[in-house]
């Protein structure tokens, strides 16, 4: 896809992306410590649901040799990389920081890295056949 197909677009997401700077800032240092959720388990359950979905979808396609697999890797390798990120920072010290540690380094971080070299593979190239879509 050409820079011109959508310059318009191109601009607005580039100043959005820009306008949210201050906005990060902001959010940093006016946010409380600490805060109760008061739906803690759907949250997870919410989160860790779409990874299995995006794990499974993913695994299907490639299966099929359809090069949307790169698509729903991207997207899974997103939220893995997410749920590490959660996981670590709302741990509390001691035993459930230490698991949260262990969970991302040796299976979110790691799954999400698949599923992103996985996601720049099955990507259509120009010149590449169907076959060559899926390694």
């Amino acid at each position: 896809m050409a820079a011109s197909t959508f310059p318009l677009l191109a601009t607005v997401l580039t100043v959005l992306g820009l306008a949210m700077i201050p906005w990060l800032v902001f959010l940093h240092t006016e946010l409380p410590a600490t805060a109760q959720a008061s739906h803690w388990a759907w949250t997870w359950t919410g989160l860790d649901s779409l990874e299995a979905l995006g794990l499974l979808v993913t695994g299907l396609l490639l299966r099929r040799g359809d090069c949307r697999a790169g698509l729903t890797a991207a997207a899974t390798s997103a939220l893995l990389l997410s749920d590490a990120w959660f996981d670590t920072m709302t741990a509390a010290p001691g035993p459930d920081f230490q698991l949260a540690m262990l969970m991302a380094a040796f299976a979110e971080v790691p799954l999400a890295v698949v599923c992103a070299v996985l996601a720049t593979r099955a990507f259509p190239r120009p010149g590449r056949g169907a076959e060559e879509l899926v390694p």
